[in-house]
């Protein structure tokens, strides 16, 4: 018993460090995100982050490369995090998703230190040379293709309208949802992001269904 006592030991020894370890690692991604919105990626400093966190910047560079690494480990994140929680079982309906997209925009809603990095980084991107515009402009190409190709599912199972024109209708949707996180990050209390989207996902759907129904009530 005893020598089965000591064998076991350095197993939980090694869980608790693994432990630790992501801890740590999930404090200085939630660390960074405050950082990379008030200050935007080329103004945030390593050095602030770790000292932010407790750490020393020697610490952080044993679980992020470089700034870069720390930054595009964030964006992915962040993004898993919404695939996982509201994406992760295909949309029955053109309808359905639109509900799923309005959780989404609730869900941020939760997350403003989030939301502001997000408009941060994209401001920033625009320059070809920000370690963020491939990640951005890939994001948006994803994004649209999604929304293109449900559009297109609900015509051709009769959902939707013939002849409706889904790339220019996902471009626009895409388009609200920004404009109005932007104007929620500027005024959150003036705004009410969730019931604003659904209004305006709510209008485009009578415009373009079928049998002229909407989205439920919020």
């Amino acid at each position: 018993m005893a020598q089965h006592k000591e064998a076991a030991a350095p197993k939980a020894a090694g869980r608790g460090t693994y432990a630790v370890g992501d801890a740590r690692r999930r404090k200085i991604l939630d660390t960074a995100v405050e950082h990379f919105a008030q200050w935007g990626f080329n103004a945030s400093s390593l050095a602030r982050i770790a000292q932010d966190c407790g750490i020393t910047q020697g610490g952080l560079l044993h679980h992020f490369r470089g700034k870069e690494d720390l930054l595009l480990s964030v964006l992915a994140q962040s993004e898993q995090h919404d695939v996982e929680r509201l994406f992760s079982e295909p949309a029955e309906s053109v309808a359905a998703y639109y509900a799923t997209v309005v959780a989404l925009a609730a869900d941020n809603a939760r997350r403003p230190g989030l939301v502001r990095m997000y408009h941060t980084l994209v401001g920033e991107s625009g320059n070809p040379g920000h370690p963020a515009h491939a990640y951005f402009t890939q994001r948006y190409a994803r994004v649209l293709a999604h929304n293109v190709r449900l559009l297109e599912t609900g015509v051709a199972r009769g959902e939707l309208r013939p002849g409706t024109d889904c790339e220019a209708l996902a471009r626009e949707t895409l388009a609200v949802m920004d404009g109005l996180q932007i104007q929620w990050v500027l005024a959150p209390g003036a705004v009410d992001m969730p019931a604003l989207l659904h209004a305006y996902l709510d209008r485009q759907l009578r415009a373009i269904s079928t049998s002229g129904t909407g989205l439920r009530a919020a």
